[in-house]
């Protein structure tokens, strides 16, 4: 019998969500409350499936987003989320078929690029996804740091006050709205995140209430937010050894960014920080007297973005310099392929498809790795991945698509 790949109707959720959790493994079989809690958010066009003879083996979805990139404009994408094949069912084809449905329905509908967050490294980069964003996660020994453990607050002028879940529904919507344009990589939080980020709306994983803080100007706004949990551990001497781990951290300003980190090292009973998932570039290490109290405990790829528009994807970023290029597209799949013709400018970008010789070559992957500033063009022309047709032609897409701060996601999705 032929496996059926299709979308999924209201009255297939349940046993969807099933081969969703048996993928993820976890346990199957969640409570009718958490069903119908994740019920009240189901797209059925946009969440596919693969039956075998009535039960799902395989499970797919996407949702709108919003992707700010190089420049502050943000980009409608197609985001990518709970792709899993039953162990029963891998290698036939299962993922390649949702996929090739989920993007030719997504080009159409108008989405400029498609994102995801990798599980594995291996699979993604077949589909045309390149790694955008990475993260790296740090662990501070906070006795190491040399910060004066009289450290008593801000010394700008700001201040630092303690919020509860219902301040952080108040305040966080508004405050990351002028965080995620200042940052190329940030995605939108609709309504549904901040419930399940604030433990109004239960997703079926642990929740435990954690701190809340903001950092206030001198002036009274508002310009940085952290939320952080303790483990509550103490040694065999009774002696605290509590870790902070920092599950947000967002900030308008260097000068909050730093207040907020102080702060959060500053706290009785804390002896290490776990930082959560930072820019690969983040300026937290240079924020303590001895940045080598700060020890990195994972630093990976992250945000995957797939380009589906390349004319539009390429026009609404920023570029750090004038300069043109011709670029030769390969998309096997063809969402995005062909030959333009590039003019970046600080101000943004002019693209247009061209019979001009191109000046470089690269695959569809390699232009999502590139997008967002992270990836260097002279790197991949060493590897192999991007062909120089022109002398001094990666140099100056080096130059075109490199930024000065690197991209940051600070969300999983």
């Amino acid at each position: 019998m032929s496996l059926d790949v299709r979308t999924v109707t209201e009255s297939e959720f349940p046993d969807w969500l099933r081969a969703l959790d048996t993928g993820f493994l976890r346990t199957p079989g969640a409570s009718d409350e958490l069903t119908a809690a994740r019920t009240a958010h189901f797209e059925p066009a946009r969440t596919r499936g693969a039956f075998d003879d009535g039960r799902c083996v395989a499970t797919f979805r996407s949702f709108a987003q919003e992707l700010t990139v190089v420049g502050g404009a943000v980009l409608p994408a197609d985001a990518i989320s709970n792709v899993t094949v039953s162990p029963t069912h891998r290698r036939r084809g299962l993922l390649n078929r949702m996929m090739a449905a989920d993007l030719t329905v997504a080009k159409e509908r108008g989405d400029a690029v498609a994102t995801l967050i990798a599980a594995e490294y291996p699979i993604y980069g077949r589909y045309g996804f390149g790694p955008a964003a990475g993260i790296a996660e740090w662990a501070i020994d906070v006795a190491r740091t040399g910060l004066d453990p009289r450290w008593s607050g801000p010394d700008d002028g700001g201040r630092i006050d303690l919020i509860d879940l219902a301040d952080v529904r108040t305040l966080g919507p508004e405050l990351h709205e002028r965080f995620r344009v200042l940052q190329p990589g940030a995605i939108n939080r609709d309504a549904r995140w901040w419930g399940v980020d604030t433990g109004q709306v239960r997703s079926g994983l642990p929740w435990t209430e954690p701190f809340n803080a903001v950092y206030r100007s001198a002036a009274g706004e508002i310009e940085g937010l952290v939320t952080y949990a303790s483990d509550g551990h103490w040694d065999d001497a009774k002696q605290p050894l509590n870790t902070a781990s920092v599950r947000k951290l967002i900030a308008l300003t260097p000068a909050a960014e730093r207040a907020l980190w102080l702060f959060v090292c500053s706290i009785d009973w804390i002896t290490t920080v776990r930082t959560g998932h930072r820019a690969l570039d983040d300026l937290l290490p240079r924020f303590l007297p001895d940045p080598r109290a700060a020890r990195i405990v994972t630093r990976s790829d992250f945000l995957w973005v797939r380009i589906l528009d390349t004319v539009r994807a390429l026009e609404a970023r920023t570029y750090a310099v004038p300069a043109t290029l011709t670029l030769e597209i390969h998309d096997k799949d063809g969402l995005a392929c062909g030959r333009f013709r590039l003019e970046g400018t600080p101000a943004g970008g002019v693209c247009a498809p061209t019979t001009q010789s191109p000046d470089i070559a690269l695959d569809v992957r390699e232009l999502g790795a590139l997008y967002l500033g992270d990836e260097s063009a002279v790197a991949l022309a060493a590897l192999g991945l991007l062909t120089e047709d022109r002398p001094g032609a990666a140099a100056v897409a080096e130059t075109l698509f490199r930024t000065a701060r690197r991209p940051w996601c600070p969300d999983v999705f």
